[in-house]
Formats: structure tokens, sequence, C-alpha cells
């Protein structure tokens, strides 16, 4: 996944928020760490204000079903 989508589809997360939304975000930034690192990740969360909308923080560890913490 590009950072771009990464970025189109945790924007439209925020829009909906709710507890749903809020899942579909964690694993977005599961895919965006796995692929570019944490730091890209962080910087989504801080660039998106995720830490405001979902309670995300830069350095939180996100993991997919079935991958390894």
């Amino acid at each position: 996944m590009t950072l771009e989508r990464a970025r189109q589809l945790l924007s439209a997360q925020a829009g909906f928020g709710g507890a749903y939304s809020r899942n579909g975000a964690r694993l977005v930034l599961a895919e965006v760490a796995r692929e570019h690192g944490q730091a890209a990740a962080d910087q989504l969360i801080r660039e998106l204000r995720l830490d405001e909308i979902f309670n995300f923080h830069p350095g939180e560890h996100f993991s997919t079903p079935g991958q390894p913490r």
C-alpha cells in the first residue's frame, strides 16, 4: 500500500469516527508500519490527528490478525 493510499483511507476512517472506523484505521496503520516502518505510521497519526480522533499515539504498535506482535 502506498502512503498516499493509506492517507486517503485513514482520512475516510477519521471522518466516520466510531469503533468500527477505529478498528479499520488500526489495520491500515499496521500495514503502513509493516511496509514503510513505524516512523511512517507515526507521521500519519500526527498529520491526520488520529491521536485526537481515535486516541492512537506515535510509537504505538499496531498489528493485524495473525501477525506476530
